[in-house]
């Protein structure tokens, strides 16, 4: 029994400053992911894939990964696709931007 194909996108990295960038119908690379196009044949995603992989001026590293429909384009299936939609997580948010000032940056040491 043959697999079952998922529906995807084309996605990769900016080759100058390394944001995600993903592969819209028209051809172009945008920085939204709602924007990509929402691949739903197994065939026409590889064929994609390999339009992506001829430009490597542009994006770095193309892959294809698990989306799914959304109300206003597709939507991330993954945690990992999810994470590089909202941006780097090497900034304080959460409990990091609630802690006053002055604590320190790390809980297992004291501020000196």
């Amino acid at each position: 029994m043959s697999r079952r194909f998922t529906p995807k996108i084309v996605t990769a990295n900016t080759l100058m400053g390394g944001e995600p960038i993903y592969l819209t119908a028209t051809d172009h690379w945008s920085h939204d992911h709602q924007a990509a196009e929402l691949l739903i044949d197994e065939d026409q995603a590889e064929l994609r894939l390999i339009f992506a992989m001829g430009q490597p001026h542009l994006a770095v590293g193309p892959y294809l990964a698990d989306a799914r429909p959304g109300r206003r384009g597709p939507e991330p299936a993954s945690p990992r696709e999810r994470v590089r939609t909202i941006g780097p997580s090497n900034y304080a948010h959460g409990p990091q931007a609630r802690r006053r000032p002055g604590a320190p940056d790390r809980p297992d040491r004291a501020p000196r």
